[in-house]
């Protein structure tokens, strides 16, 4: 049984105001799914699944997979649009984010893995039950190796006054 892959990044979200706000969300993928589905977990609880392939070709070109779509916004960028009968939800991230956080899904998929030639699913959002407090969660996939942006983003946690997690 291969492991799942989660990764707790930020985006902006993008509001019609002039102002963005940074929001955690969570970037999931557990290769016993559907192997080519990646999850995006936002604050509110809702999860959107849908192709790893529109986050990879989103890097490159603009793509659209019914209630997404995705495309680069220069070097560093990524939008990511989500579409439901909410309203829209507009996110930025990081590139590199989304890049590592893919490198680290290829590794986890079979080369010839029995859905290789099948269509993938289209989008879908759900509503996770009762989402625990990040400060709670601790993150187990992540390398051990520190890095610069790891001692950056642990600085930003405590300059917010959240308290480390213990387990």
């Amino acid at each position: 049984m291969s492991p799942v892959i989660e990764e707790h990044a930020r985006a902006r979200l993008i509001t019609d105001g002039p102002l963005t706000r940074p929001v955690p969300v969570d970037l999931r993928y557990d290769p016993a799914d559907e192997r080519r589905t990646v999850h995006i977990g936002l604050p509110d609880g809702t999860d959107w699944a849908f192709g790893r392939d529109l986050l990879e070709r989103g890097l490159r070109t603009p793509i659209e997979r019914g209630a997404v779509r995705v495309w680069p916004c220069g070097r560093t960028q990524l939008i990511v649009e989500l579409h439901s009968t909410d309203g829209v939800e507009v996110f930025q991230f990081e590139i590199r984010t989304l890049i590592r956080f893919l490198a680290r899904t290829r590794t986890q998929t079979p080369t010839a893995s029995p859905d290789a030639d099948r269509t993938p699913q289209p989008p879908s959002r759900t509503t996770r039950p009762d989402t625990p407090s990040r400060t709670a969660r601790t993150d187990t996939s992540r390398t051990t190796h520190p890095d610069k942006s790891a001692q950056q983003e642990e600085g930003a946690t405590q300059e917010r006054g959240a308290q480390p997690a213990h387990g």
